[in-house]
This record gives structure tokens, sequence and C-alpha cells, in this order.
């Protein structure tokens, strides 16, 4: 039985001393720091391959990582049925089996369909939700107030919210982050891939000091963290769990000298890991080490080109998968 890294309302200890809301305000939101690994959804032959993404699960935990998050956009999510989304859930959060917090992916850009999969992942036992802006159709900013609002109102387990405009055609405005925060205590992070360093300054300075920042790009973790950021939602950190989670733990002790040098180190293989869309690059890698039977991914992505499949074996060779 999954064991609860945030504590759930039960029938029965609802009193003004012991509600929900003090167990909230008391949550360790450092559970929300760290090194979160986005989960790749391994496949084969058309279908998610458990078996494969039962091992991976185990190595990210003897890694020490600090959370796991399952159908992401590196999840592939909106290639997944609904029936393989909450299985892919299911399987993270039993083999889980409470070591880490599950932020499971349920964001989508109908606000009924979002709504959907965070009350069934929330009734499997998932720690946390991270929830993408809307894609496609780009609502405004008071559009995005109602859409996330909305959503904080059918759980009580906290909220990341997703802001990365290159894939929604939108930001998430820190006016709309802060309006949301005052509102809705249970929305309590933001996962920052849009690039700028202004824009987590901006964020860490208008949010109260729980609020977690997080970064969406392991390119930028390290430049994120000294803004402000607690830790990155990773997808180096399917290859090489050890190394990204040691670089922000220096980040975090402010030991920023030693996160230079590894920062550096990496930072090549941290871009060319989006030399394709992701998450083709990080599969081909993860199958070319053997960590996966298959670097298949769901239409419309597609393998690599030649010269990139070439630019990612000679990565399998130099780097120290860790």
């Amino acid at each position: 039985m999954t064991t609860e890294i945030f504590p759930l309302k039960r029938e029965g200890e609802i009193t003004s001393e012991n509600s929900f809301l003090t167990y909230l305000f008391k949550m360790d939101k450092k559970l929300l720091h760290g090194t979160h690994t986005a989960l790749i959804t391994p496949m084969q032959d058309g279908q998610v391959n458990f078996a494969d993404l039962s091992k991976l699960i185990d190595r990210q935990l003897v890694s020490g990582v600090s959370g796991i998050v399952p159908c992401g956009t590196t999840g592939e999510s909106p290639t997944l049925t609904e029936k393989e989304h909450l299985q892919v859930i299911q399987e993270t959060i039993n083999q889980a089996a409470g070591k880490v917090p599950i932020i499971a992916g349920t964001g989508a850009n109908s606000t009924i369909e979002a709504i959907n999969l965070t009350k069934k992942a929330d009734s499997l036992g998932a720690d946390a939700f991270l929830l993408v802006a809307p894609y496609y159709n780009k609502p405004s900013q008071e559009g995005l107030v109602a859409h996330f609002s909305t959503l904080a109102e059918v759980t009580e387990k906290p909220i990341v919210l997703y802001s990365i405009p290159s894939r929604c055609g939108i930001e998430i405005s820190t006016s709309t982050v802060l309006k949301l925060r005052e509102n809705y205590p249970n929305i309590c992070s933001l996962k920052e891939a849009g690039g700028k360093s202004t824009k987590v300054s901006e964020t860490v300075c208008a949010l109260d000091d729980d609020f977690v920042v997080l970064s969406g790009d392991d390119g930028l973790t390290l430049p994120f963290m000294a803004c402000g950021a607690k830790g990155v939602i990773s997808v180096a950190s399917n290859i090489m769990p050890g190394i990204v989670s040691q670089l922000v733990a220096l980040a975090a002790e402010a030991k920023f000298e030693e996160a230079r040098k590894l920062h550096l180190k990496y930072y090549k293989f941290f871009t060319d890991l989006f030399c394709e869309p992701n998450p083709v690059p990080v599969k081909n890698l993860m199958h070319l080490k053997g960590l996966i039977s298959s670097a298949e991914v769901r239409l419309p992505l597609s393998p690599p080109s030649p010269a990139n499949f070439l630019l990612l074996e000679e990565m399998s060779a130099n780097v120290n998968f860790l």
C-alpha cells in the first residue's frame, strides 16, 4: 500500500484544529524540491511496455531522485489513450510505494478532460499533479485563471503549474500565478520552461517563500536555481539520474562553483538531447544503452534523422550514464 507523502482528508477527521488546510500549510514544501524525472513511457509494437517501465522506475528510485513525473510531454501523454495514461500512473505509484512523490501529468487543453484525468489519478493515489497550460486553443490569462481554478477545486493535493510557451503558444504570467496562489493554496509550484531567468526571478520575487519554482529545461537548471528555483523536472535524469541529482544538490547547497563545473561538463549533452522533438532523442539514447527494449515513439513523432542518429550514437559512446 502506498505511503501518503501528502496527507489526505479523511471522513470523520476534519475539525477546526485538524483540517486539510492545516495539513497543507504544514506540508514539507521541500518534497517538491530537487530532481523530479519526467519519465518516458517505453513502448514496443504499438503498446506500452510495462516490464520496461517497471525497470525504469526501479532505476530512478535506486539513483536517489526526489520524485517521478509520469505522463508529461516526455511520457507522450498526448498520444496515450486514457486507459494507458491511468495505467502508467498506477504502475508508477505502485512501484514507487511511497518512497518519492509521484507528480502525475493530468493536464489537457480541454478543462473537462483535465478534470477527468486529475480526479482519476487522485483516486489512484497520485501525490500531486502537473498541469500544463492549455495548448492550441490559446486561452487568455483570464481563461487560464478559470481553467486552473476549476482544477484546483477538484483536488486538495498539490498542483504544479506548467508554463511552456514553445509548445502551448501562451505563457502563464506571473500575475496569473499570483492570483491562483492567493485563492488556492494547493497551487504551490511552477515548472518554468520558457527559457528566461528573468521569469524565474520575477516569480520568486512575487510569490511567497513556500512557492516552489522548478526548471523545465536541463540546460537552464543551474541558472534558474541561481535565481531561486528549487530543482528541475528533468528529461536528462531518465538517462543520468545520479548526475542531475548531484548538480541540483550542489546548487541547493549554494556550492555554485562545483555546480557550474558539472553544468558546463554536461551542457552540450543537455542541449543535444533536444536535437529532435522530445522524447525521440532520450528514447534512442536509452535504447542504445540497453535501458529499454525499443526506441519506439508514437506518431506523429518519428525516428531521428540519420545525421541526428549519428549524433546520438556519439553521445551514447561518450557520456557516463549514471
